[in-house]
């Protein structure tokens, strides 16, 4: 299914929000609300939010590694493992 944009003003969306909100989670979309006009907040489906959430953790993740790597803060994959298994293993 081809995910769909509604623009809904707040009204509107309290009027008809059980048809709105099944649409939108049939069709993976979002539903943005307007309030005199103006886009204030948008409504998605569970699943499509933690999507986006992991989506942005795992960019934030790439570019703290890209800063690390311009900063010179590296380490050898065979000595981060080393350190691991030292660490992990009972004494």
């Amino acid at each position: 299914m081809s995910k769909k944009k509604s623009v809904v003003s707040l009204s509107e969306f309290k009027a008809g929000e059980p048809r709105l909100i099944e649409s939108m989670i049939a069709s993976g979309g979002e539903i943005i609300l307007t309030q005199n006009g103006s886009a204030t907040v948008v409504v998605q489906d569970y699943e499509t939010y933690q999507g986006l959430m992991e989506a942005l953790a795992m960019m934030k993740l790439l570019v703290q590694g890209e800063a690390d790597i311009k900063m010179g803060r590296l380490t050898l994959h065979s000595r981060q493992f080393a350190d691991l298994k030292e660490r992990l293993t009972p004494r």
